[in-house]
């Protein structure tokens, strides 16, 4: 798994995660738009470049980035999926990382039952996305917290970056590191002592749900909704984003 690394001597570095489909170049805009940091990405297990032979779990990705960090300690910002693994390892690995943004996330489902539902729809997905890539692209898209981002100016181009993905890796992806896989870390929240920035979209609502019982139970947690977007805040809101951002880590 490679880090790629914007040295800048002396400035605060942080880690982006990408989401589900996506990779460490989805934040290229963000990134020029910051200044003033050491910027590192990322194509997870699945995604872009980076395929394992080992499990692609939640667990086994945070202890290989930890293992290959160049700079310690470091700011993370995640999204979704990398938003879960951003807050796995703020929570798991608090002397590694300092500040974290956590951009449509979650700390997984709470109960036995929710994940093995959700590990079982995760397999589903996965089946279907084996079968035909095409059109599980277009049915993922037409969830209702995608419904701003699709209708993006850009978004054409972004889904025939989303298609140049192996198949067979993000289903792998998508077994193994889903939210059905993911423990739960609703308990940990509410220990944690490091700050936290939680940032979701006004039309997410589901999200916005779990941001708020995030921040509620999370005492060093505050939650910022960003107005007219949905789960994707950092491409359909850039320039706020990093608003946000620069605020929260400097």
């Amino acid at each position: 798994m490679m880090l790629n690394f914007t040295n800048v001597a002396g400035q605060p570095a942080v880690l982006f995660l990408h989401g589900f489909l996506g990779r460490g170049s989805d934040f290229d805009e963000v990134i020029a738009r910051i200044g003033g940091f050491n910027c590192l990405t990322i194509d997870l297990p699945g995604h872009g470049n980076t395929q394992k032979s080992w499990e692609y779990s939640l667990q086994n990705t945070a202890a290989e980035i930890v293992q290959h960090l160049p700079i310690e300690p470091i700011n993370l910002v995640g999204y979704s999926m990398g938003g879960r693994l951003a807050l796995y390892l703020a929570l798991n690995y608090p002397d590694r990382f300092s500040k974290a943004v956590i951009e449509s996330g979650s700390p997984g489902l709470k109960t036995e039952l929710e994940r093995s539902q959700r590990m079982q729809r995760d397999r589903e997905l996965a089946n279907r996305l084996e079968e035909n890539f095409e059109q599980f692209l277009i049915d993922w898209y037409r969830q209702p917290l995608f419904r701003s981002f699709a209708a993006h100016p850009h978004f054409e181009q972004i889904l025939k970056e989303r298609a140049k993905h192996n198949p067979a890796e993000l289903a792998r992806s998508l077994r193994e590191m889903g939210t059905g896989m993911q423990p739960s870390l609703w308990e940990k929240l509410a220990v944690h002592r490091q700050p936290i920035l939680l940032i979701v979209g006004e039309y997410d609502h589901k999200f916005i749900e779990i941001n708020q019982e995030m921040a509620a139970q999370c005492k060093t947690a505050e939650l910022a909704i960003v107005a007219s977007c949905g789960h994707n805040v950092h491409f359909e809101k850039s320039a706020e984003f990093v608003d946000r951002l620069h605020h929260f880590l400097v």
